[in-house]
């Protein structure tokens, strides 16, 4: 009877720890295949870090979700997630109405200007007259490029397309370009780094155009799965108010990131 009764025990937890498993749901978590920093970039490890990556673990934390990082090539991220490869999207997406036509969004979780660097000591400003002549260095399949494509392209910028933007502020520093465009914090990134310090400098914030750039970036997810946008809505809402947003973020910035 005592060993009916303990084999009846372990068959309970067994069960439980099963379904305390099931209840942990696996999201696989789409990033951009090359290095965003702040954002997201790889260790000399291969493991990835940055103040997107800290994002994803806290609200992965909050929504009880096992989040994978699985990377994947920009210009194709989009595909991935409507294809079902991937589960969600957080590599620094904004939300527009082109997009919104193919895929949904979270509620925006950080927004920052989008800027113009140049080389330095040349006079250039961030607007369509004043880039008039010159090469624009953006990353495709981006908002940046639909912005140079809208705004500049006419005015008689050559707007020149990378795959990604390590390689726009490569062919900026090797002087292949006069100018790039990006979100600013990916630019002053680069500004910081030996290179950047040496060749760039700010040129200043391009004119808003909020149908093109949007209200801020959030997780891109599939239309029609609104119990995971409500799970990560919640999240993105908890750790603003618990502090866990500021915590992490102050590694990083020195401002609310978060944007107005």
């Amino acid at each position: 009877m005592k060993k009916t009764l303990k084999l009846l025990a372990v068959a309970a937890a067994l069960s439980i720890t099963g379904a305390v498993a099931a209840q942990a749901e696996t999201v696989k978590v789409g990033f951009a295949a090359e290095p965003y920093p702040p954002f997201t970039s790889p260790d000399a490890s291969g493991n990835w870090e940055g103040w997107e990556v800290e994002f994803m673990k806290a609200i992965c934390a909050e929504a009880k979700l096992d989040c994978v990082i699985t990377p994947v090539a920009w210009d194709g991220i989009i595909p991935a997630l409507t294809s079902k490869k991937i589960d969600m999207i957080i590599g620094s997406m904004s939300i527009t109405e082109e997009r919104l036509k193919t895929i949904d969004f979270s509620d925006k979780y950080y927004n920052t200007p989008t800027g113009i660097i140049g080389t330095k000591g040349v006079d250039m400003k961030p607007t369509p007259e004043g880039l008039s002549g010159k090469t624009l260095g953006v990353q495709v399949s981006t908002v940046h490029q639909a912005y140079a494509t809208k705004h500049f392209a006419p005015a008689g910028v050559e707007v020149k397309e990378y795959q990604t933007q390590d390689e726009a502020n490569q062919d900026l520093a090797a002087g292949r370009v006069d100018a790039v465009q990006a979100d600013a914090i990916a630019l002053d990134a680069f500004l910081k780094s030996d290179q950047g310090k040496e060749c760039c400098d700010y040129k200043g914030d391009v004119a808003q155009d909020l149908a093109i750039l949007g209200p801020g970036v959030g997780v891109g997810l599939r239309k029609g799965e609104t119990e995971l946008k409500d799970k990560i809505n919640a999240a993105i809402k908890a750790i603003r108010e618990n502090g866990t947003y500021d915590a992490f973020s102050k590694k990083y910035f020195d401002f609310d990131i978060y944007g107005g």
